[in-house]
C-alpha cells in the first residue's frame, strides 16, 4: 500500500528511487511564472515550478539532453531519464504540464507519472505543489493514476508496481490548510477507487442484493470505532418496495431472477445547515430488456450502476470528511433482464407517489428506476437534489465519452458545473427546452411517455422526465455515460474501465454547502 508524505526537501539531494518533476511550454509572449533556473531547459520548454533545484544541477546540459529525447511538453506526456548522479535520486521522470498548467492538469499529470515509475520503494514528486489546491491534485492524480483492478487474477504480485512511499515535495508541507488537503485527497480516493471497483465487477457477481449487501458491509465499516461517522442504511426488498408501489423500480427488475433493491443511506452531523439529497441509478446489467442492445459493446453494460456506485461512495466520503452537511442518498438497484416477466413494450408503470406512465422502450429503464427514487428524495424535504446516472447515449454523441452533461434548476446546475471544475471533471451545462414537456407528457393512456422514439435530444428528454418526479425542488440531473467508462487506454489519473467520475464533483458539492 502507498504511503503519502508531504516534505518541504530538495528534489535534486533527495535519495528516494526516482524524481519527479513538470515541464511546461513556454508561451511566445513569456512571462509567465517558471521555476527559477529554468532557462537551462530546451527552447520552448521549460521545468516547472517545484524543480528549481533540478534545474540548477542539471544547467547548460538540460537542453540538449531534452532536444535529444524530443520532449514536448504536453499534459501527461512522460520521459524517464537515468540521471548518472548529477542529482541524488538516480531516475528523473519529466511529464508534461502543458502550456498554463492548472490543477487538473497536474492532477493529469501525477496519474501519468505513476504509472510510469514502477518498482520504487519511495518517489520524490516535485510537480507543482505550493498551495492545497495543487497538493491535493498531487496525491489524488498519483493514487487514481497508479489504481489497479486485480480481484479476478489469478498471479497479482507482477501487476502490483506501485511506489511504497509518494513524498510530495512543497514549500507549505507546515501549513495546516496543506496538510488537510492531502489527509482529505485520501479519503476521496479511496471513495473514488471503491466505486471503479464497483462498477468494473461482474455482473453475475454484483447484482442488485449483492450490490446492497456490499454498501452495507462498507457502512458497517465506516462506523467503526470511536469518533466515527454515524450513518444509518436501510436496504428496501422487493416485497417493500412492492408495499410502497416503487413500480418503476420493480418494472423494470421484474424480468432477471435477481430482485431489486433500493439502499437509502442517511449522514446528519450535528450544526448541518443545509440538506442535500442524492439519487443514482444502479442498473446492475442492462441487456435493454425485451428492446434488446446489440451484442456488441453489451459487456460494458456492467457500468450501468455507476451512478450509483458514486452516490453511495460520496455520501461515505462526505461522512468520513466530517462535513456538515446532512446527506439523504437514494440508490434504485435493479438488473434489466430479458425473460417472460419482462415489462413490455406498450406496459403502464404505476410509480411510487401515484403518477402513470407508460413504457415504449425497455432500454430506458434508467429513468424509471430513478423516477420512484426521486419521488422519495423529495419526501425527506432536502434544499437540493442531484442525480447521477449513465442515463443516455444521446449525451454521449451530444459532448463525447469525457464530458458529462448537467441540467436542471439553473442555481443548482451552477453549482454542480462549479464542483466539477475544481474536482477536475468537465461537466457542460444543458437545457431542457419547454417543447420536452409537451414530449414527456404526450402519452394518450397514462401521465407520462418514458420515451417517444425522436432521434433528436433523447438526453434531453430524460431530463424533462426525471423532473416531472421532483416536485419543483431545486434539482440537477448528471448524466455521466460517456465519462463514467473508459473503454480505452489509460490518461492521466483515468485508468481503464470504471473511472469513479462524479464522486469528487459530489464531495466537492457538499464542501462548497458546507
Amino acid at each position: 500500500m502507498t504511503s503519502f508524505i508531504l516534505r518541504s526537501a530538495s528534489p535534486a539531494k533527495t535519495k528516494a528511487d526516482a524524481v519527479v518533476v513538470g515541464i511546461v511550454q513556454s508561451s511566445p509572449s513569456g512571462g509567465r511564472k517558471q521555476a527559477k533556473g529554468a532557462s537551462a531547459s530546451a527552447p520552448g520548454l521549460e521545468l516547472a515550478p517545484g524543480a528549481e533545484d533540478v534545474a540548477k544541477a542539471y544547467g547548460r546540459k538540460l537542453r540538449p539532453l531534452l532536444a535529444s529525447l524530443d520532449v514536448k511538453g504536453t499534459v501527461g506526456e512522460v520521459t524517464r531519464i537515468p540521471t548518472s548522479g548529477v542529482i541524488g535520486a538516480p531516475l528523473l521522470v519529466l511529464v508534461g504540464l502543458g502550456t498554463d498548467p492548472q490543477p487538473a492538469d497536474v492532477r493529469r499529470a501525477a496519474g501519468a507519472a505513476a504509472r510510469a515509475v514502477t518498482n520504487a520503494a519511495s518517489v520524490a514528486v516535485a510537480l507543482p505543489a505550493e498551495t492545497a489546491a495543487e497538493v491535493r491534485a498531487v496525491a489524488e492524480g498519483w493514487a487514481l493514476g497508479a489504481y489497479t483492478f486485480t480481484t479476478y487474477k489469478q498471479d497479482t504480485a507482477k501487476d502490483d508496481t506501485t511506489a511504497g512511499d509518494v513524498v510530495i515535495l512543497s514549500g507549505g508541507a507546515r501549513r495546516k490548510e496543506v496538510v488537510t488537503a492531502l489527509e482529505e485527497a485520501q479519503v476521496v480516493t479511496r471513495a473514488v477507487a471503491a466505486t471503479r471497483d464497483w462498477v468494473n465487477t461482474p455482473p453475475g457477481d454484483l447484482r442488485p442484493p449483492a450490490f446492497a449487501e456490499s454498501a452495507q458491509t462498507r457502512a458497517k465499516e465506516l462506523g467503526k470505532g470511536r469518533g466515527a461517522p454515524k450513518i444509518t442504511l436501510r436496504v428496501l426488498d422487493e416485497v417493500e418496495l412492492a408495499e410502497l408501489g416503487c413500480g418503476g423500480i420493480l418494472g423494470v427488475g421484474a424480468g432477471s431472477s435477481a430482485p431489486p433493491r433500493l439502499v437509502e443511506i442517511t449522514y446528519a452531523p450535528k450544526g448541518a445547515t443545509t440538506h442535500l439529497a442524492l439519487v443514482g441509478k444502479g442498473i446492475t446489467f442492462d441487456s435493454g430488456g425485451l428492446s434488446i442492445k446489440p451484442a456488441q459493446g453489451m459487456h460494458e453494460m456492467k457500468s450501468d450502476m455507476a451512478g450509483a456506485a458514486a452516490v453511495i461512495q460520496a455520501t461515505f466520503a462526505i461522512a468520513e470528511l466530517g462535513l456538515p452537511v446532512k446527506v439523504s442518498c437514494f440508490a434504485p438497484m435493479a438488473e434489466n433482464m430479458v425473460s417472460g416477466d419482462a415489462t413490455r413494450p406498450g406496459d403502464i408503470l404505476t410509480m411510487y407517489g401515484g403518477r402513470t406512465v407508460e413504457v415504449l422502450n425497455t432500454d430506458a429503464e434508467g429513468r424509471l428506476v430513478l423516477g420512484d427514487a426521486l419521488v422519495r428524495a423529495v419526501e425527506t424535504e432536502p434544499d437540493l437534489i442531484v442525480d447521477v446516472a449513465t442515463l443516455t447515449g444521446a449525451m454521449v454523441v451530444a459532448l463525447g465519452n469525457k464530458m458529462a452533461g448537467v441540467m436542471g434548476s439553473e442555481e443548482v446546475v451552477a453549482q454542480v458545473v462549479a464542483a466539477g471544475t475544481s474536482a477536475g471533471e468537465p461537466i457542460w451545462a444543458m437545457p431542457i427546452p419547454e417543447e420536452m414537456k409537451q414530449r414527456v407528457t404526450s402519452s394518450k393512456i397514462a401521465d407520462l411517455a418514458q420515451h417517444d422514439w425522436v432521434r433528436w435530444g433523447g438526453g434531453l428528454f430524460a431530463g424533462a422526465f426525471l423532473r416531472e418526479f421532483t416536485d419543483g425542488r431545486p434539482w440537477a440531473h448528471l448524466d455521466i455515460a460517456g465519462p463514467s467508462y473508459n473503454a480505452g487506454g489509460p490518461d492521466g489519473h483515468l485508468t481503464t474501465g470504471g473511472t469513479g467520475f462524479a464522486v469528487t464533483t459530489l464531495v466537492d458539492l457538499a464542501r462548497g454547502l458546507a
